[in-house]
């Protein structure tokens, strides 16, 4: 089983959609997040991976990649504010929300 096949629904609750439809264009967003985390992190491709319990992901870095993939889906027409905010500065917000957890377990480069 893969690490998104956990996260999918963890996202789905937390953007309320009950219904399959999105399933597909959820998905990516999850993996575009696992990404990103992984690239803020420092840490190589795929760390993350798609094999659950390759690498286990803290509750900070989860929490990240749920904030993430769901403002990317509430926002997924091109606005900045996603379905509850439509200013512009609540994409900042998330970002930063999504950078300090994701920050918490960053690797340092030496």
């Amino acid at each position: 089983m893969a690490v998104t096949d956990d996260l999918l629904p963890l996202v789905k609750q937390n953007l309320i959609v009950t219904h399959d439809e999105d399933d597909e264009l959820i998905m990516q967003f999850v993996e575009n997040a696992i990404s990103y985390s992984e690239g803020f992190q420092h840490k190589p491709p795929k760390f993350y991976g798609y094999i659950k319990n390759k690498n286990k992901m803290t509750g900070a870095t989860r929490q990240a990649i749920i904030m993430l993939a769901s403002h990317w889906y509430e926002s997924r027409d091109g606005s900045t504010g996603g379905f509850f905010n439509n200013s512009a500065a609540s994409a900042d917000n998330v970002k930063n929300a999504v950078d300090r957890l994701l920050r918490m377990d960053k690797d340092v480069l030496v």
